[in-house]
């Protein structure tokens, strides 16, 4: 997509699909390329960022990455609905990661947490009740018209259907697909042929893991067919237990990137780590584990735990996401509540419930006992998926997310955020790059970072003015395609810049020169209110001041907040 103008000169222009330079098209020719353009394609290619392998990246597939992610896509509140504007998109919250009656382990209404997460601020959410026997037989079909009857109720909240899949061979996943006629046939489908819980005992590990892929190919096909508009897959709490081994991950994303985005960047569960005095005693994000028999042998021991509340595979900087990054793949980072019962409410399941018969508990009742060792936060009231989109809709959610128009939050830590990667001293409105988006410039042209962020100047749910006191600026070199899928390290990405905000202020605008393009890069951004630091994993000359490991038992949510974006990918044409 162009910028909206006429004109020939060199500033920042962002791929999206269709809109290929001749160098990357390789149904193009060498043959008929001009000579500049043979000499690109000859530099894409030493990369490793075109042809064999590089099926998956940014440049091969950059719908994949940054298809309707121009800056200057047009926005419009319809009758109904929230969100806030900021850099020329909708930005509209929300929380991928939700659990209802329908779950065996959860307690509430769909419109119970509906409800709370659109008084909490959400604008969209989805409802992912377990996979399993008693689901896969009855709860997709139970739940549909509750759902319904929410998105009659609350038509200011958009709520999607979806499951949380027992992935054959690996963790849980959020698979939601877009409203309509077919949205049970399709997940009922998808769960009884699909989920970990359906598949013979005696499948080897190859089998499930093929049983994965196979999962998310049908849903792509499902879209193909025009069954359902949009199919989404996103891994949730990757790191919990080990098992979601890297070449498993890229696998999932190559299966097909428009279907499988991304994972957690912070799972859900943040009370459970509230100190026993007042809390549960846990662990953020139950992250309480060891490694296991079915766990990849090669993660460290600090992996199982969480980081600032964040998954170790997101908050290592040179980690486990800036492996993916480095190869171009477009792997996007979330949170959410993981919301199944909720610390300090004060109801509890209905009585006389029979899951196993009804697929479902009854409608919970007021106990009159505050649940103190619970582990959850409603929707919204902690943690927000911020998705950059072009209306107030359900395709726009989806298309922002699939796009990597998202930056995520805890404790309402910033109010507002736009990041763009433009060419040197280019300020007009409509041009930049922003997050999710590829960058494509001539070799040698200056570019930059700008972020203008809008801070906090309210009180959050724990009834503290959140503040920011530093900005961090991570950059890594796109280094193409892995030779060993397992790999999880991206030894050229590290913090290249951090911003120290002054107190006080209620919005800032920050400027980082990312100097003239000599090699394929990408940068992204965190903030943080620093209470809680450390040196990453990677040592302090790749990231001085880090989250901090969480402790079990000792480790408030609310005593260190952070927010993290997506990247932005710079790369020659």
């Amino acid at each position: 997509m162009g910028h909206g103008h006429d004109h020939d000169h060199d500033h920042t222009h962002e791929t999206a699909g269709g809109d290929l330079s001749p160098a990357m098209d390789l149904s193009i020719p060498d043959s008929e390329l001009s000579p500049s353009d043979v000499s690109r394609r000859g530099f894409l290619r030493g990369a490793g960022l075109l042809g064999a392998g590089a099926a998956a990246s940014v440049l091969a597939s950059p719908s994949a990455a940054s298809a309707a992610a121009s800056a200057g896509l047009p926005h419009a509140h319809g009758p109904v609905g929230g969100g806030t504007d900021k850099g020329g998109f909708v930005w509209l919250a929300g929380d991928h990661h939700i659990h209802t009656q329908y779950s065996s382990d959860a307690q509430y209404r769909v419109l119970d947490q509906a409800k709370h997460g659109h008084a909490y601020g959400l604008d969209w959410l989805v409802i992912t009740d377990h996979g399993s026997n008693e689901h896969a037989k009855i709860g997709v079909e139970k739940v549909n018209p509750d759902i319904r009857k929410t998105r009659e109720e609350l038509k200011g909240l958009l709520t999607f259907q979806g499951l949380e899949w027992n992935i054959p061979a690996a963790e849980h996943a959020t698979v939601f697909v877009h409203p309509g006629k077919n949205e049970v046939e399709v997940l009922k489908q998808f769960e009884q042929t699909y989920d970990g819980s359906q598949l013979p005992a005696t499948n080897t590990e190859a089998q499930n893991e093929a049983a994965a892929v196979a999962g998310i190919k049908f849903l792509a096909s499902q879209v193909k067919a025009r069954k359902v508009e949009g199919a989404l897959f996103l891994a949730n709490h990757p790191a919990r237990r080990g098992i979601d081994s890297p070449h498993e991950i890229r696998n999932w994303r190559d299966a097909d990137p428009t279907v499988a985005i991304g994972f957690e960047g912070a799972p859900g569960h943040q009370a459970a780590g509230i100190p026993a005095a007042y809390g549960r005693g846990g662990a953020r994000g139950y992250y309480d584990n060891n490694p296991s028999a079915a766990s990849y042998a090669g993660y460290p021991l600090e992996s199982y735990r969480t980081w600032g509340g964040f998954d170790w595979m997101t908050a290592t900087v040179g980690g486990l996401w800036d492996s993916l990054l480095a190869e171009g793949k477009a792997w996007w980072i979330t949170v959410n509540s993981d919301s199944h019962v909720v610390y300090l409410d004060q109801s509890e399941r209905g009585p006389g419930s029979d899951f196993a018969t009804n697929g479902k508990h009854n409608d919970p009742v007021y106990s009159g006992k505050t649940l103190t060792t619970a582990g959850d936060f409603w929707p919204g009231y902690y943690g927000r998926t911020n998705v950059g989109a072009g209306s107030f809709s359900y395709k726009a959610v989806m298309d922002g997310l699939r796009a990597g128009r998202v930056w995520v939050d805890h404790g309402r830590l910033i109010k507002g955020l736009d990041a763009r990667v433009r060419t040197a001293g280019d300020r007009r409105w409509d041009t930049g790059t922003p997050l999710g988006g590829v960058a494509q410039v001539k070799r040698g042209t200056s570019t930059e970072l700008t972020l203008d962020i809008d801070l906090q100047d309210v009180p959050n749910f724990a009834a503290f003015v959140p503040v920011l006191k530093r900005v961090d600026v991570i950059v890594g070199t796109v280094t193409g395609p892995v030779t060993d899928k397992d790999s999880f390290k991206a030894p050229d990405t590290k913090v290249v810049k951090s911003f120290d905000v002054a107190a006080g202020a209620k919005s800032i605008s920050l400027t980082h020169s990312l100097g003239r393009l000599d090699k394929p890069f990408y940068v992204r951004v965190r903030g943080t209110d620093g209470n809680r630091t450390q040196p990453g994993l990677m040592g302090a000359a790749v990231d001085p001041y880090g989250p901090k490991l969480d402790v079990i038992g000792d480790a408030d949510p609310w005593g260190d907040l952070w927010f993290y974006t997506n990247p932005i990918w710079v790369l020659p044409r």
